[in-house]
């Protein structure tokens, strides 16, 4: 068993009458991406505030490395935050900018380890203001590294980033994570979370109502087999699995089913029997996009992704 880094346990955040976080517990483990999802208003920023030391909880307990996060001083070297907005200076160049953050920083990396490590090295002096979204936020994360921290809280890491920068800094917080750094991500991109987290928790209306591996999670929505007949075949018999539903547009067809894989080999052994030739055929789980859209649906929520 890894070594646990942060440890919830019936975890309650009130303010008068309204219930922020409800009773949530969950555990990070070293070395992992774990993704905190929920829609606007779902309790993640209060609890992840809480583990960041910012707000007290009203009942139940929060530990990050054994310790109150409202207790500082012995966290204070051991974490990184990454926040949403950065307070960047645009007139100081990358390398100035570090420099300067140094001096605030015990255990510092040098300004050239630090750059180097996001991949900043070329950009080192260039003034903040002329650097692209991708760049600041390489920056930021240059900065929330800089004392060699082991838990680093990513929050919207990528948000307004063009695909191209979202992606180099996905390449990065694999990076990280590979060198043993401990993540938590907060993000609306639903694929980075999918992409990057070894694990995962949803939450709703202050809940945590999904919660488990990558492989667990998505394995609990409806997977898709989609395949088209030759002319004038008809999909009398096709085998849908257990509550599994057929929709036929022309000559495609798909399958909606918690089973994707068994389906598709039922499917291949309907038209062997047959002797019909199916084509275009494509088997996948359900997306950890579709889980969080049927939570939020549930929910009766709008939500941006």
């Amino acid at each position: 068993m890894s070594e646990t880094v942060i440890e919830v346990a019936g975890l309650r955040k009130r303010y008068g009458d309204f219930t922020a976080v409800d009773g949530i517990s969950f555990d990070v483990r070293k070395g992992e991406v774990f993704a905190l999802l929920g829609t606007n208003g779902a309790g993640k920023t209060t609890t992840i505030e809480i583990l960041e030391g910012y707000l007290k909880a009203t009942e139940g307990t929060a530990r990050v490395f054994g310790h109150d996060p409202a207790d500082r001083g012995p966290l204070r070297s051991r974490i990184g935050l990454v926040l949403q907005e950065s307070g960047l200076f645009g007139d100081l160049s990358a390398a100035e900018t570090v420099a300067a953050w140094r001096r605030f920083t015990s255990n510092a990396r040098p300004v050239a380890e630090a750059l180097d490590l996001v991949g900043l090295t070329g950009q080192a002096g260039t003034r903040v203001k002329r650097m692209s979204g991708g760049e600041r936020r390489k920056l930021d994360i240059a900065l929330a590294t800089l004392g060699h921290p082991e838990l680093l809280f990513l929050d919207e890491p990528t948000t307004g980033l063009d695909p191209e920068a979202r992606r180099r800094v996905r390449d990065l917080v694999r990076d990280l994570a590979g060198r043993g750094m401990t993540v938590l991500l907060t993000t609306h991109y639903l694929e980075e979370a999918q992409e990057l987290a070894a694990r995962v928790a949803i939450m709703d209306k202050g809940r945590i109502v999904v919660h488990g591996t990558m492989a667990e999670v998505l394995g609990q929505g409806s997977g898709r087999v989609a395949f088209e007949l030759p002319d004038g075949v008809v999909p009398e018999g096709l085998p849908v699995g257990e509550s599994g539903t057929l929709t036929v547009t022309g000559r495609r067809c798909v399958i909606v089913t918690a089973e994707p894989e068994s389906v598709a080999h039922a499917v291949l052994g309907w038209a062997q029997s047959r002797g019909v030739r199916i084509s275009g055929l494509d088997v996948r789980q359900a997306t950890l996009e579709e889980i969080f859209l049927d939570v939020a649906e549930t929910s009766g929520q709008e939500v941006r992704t």
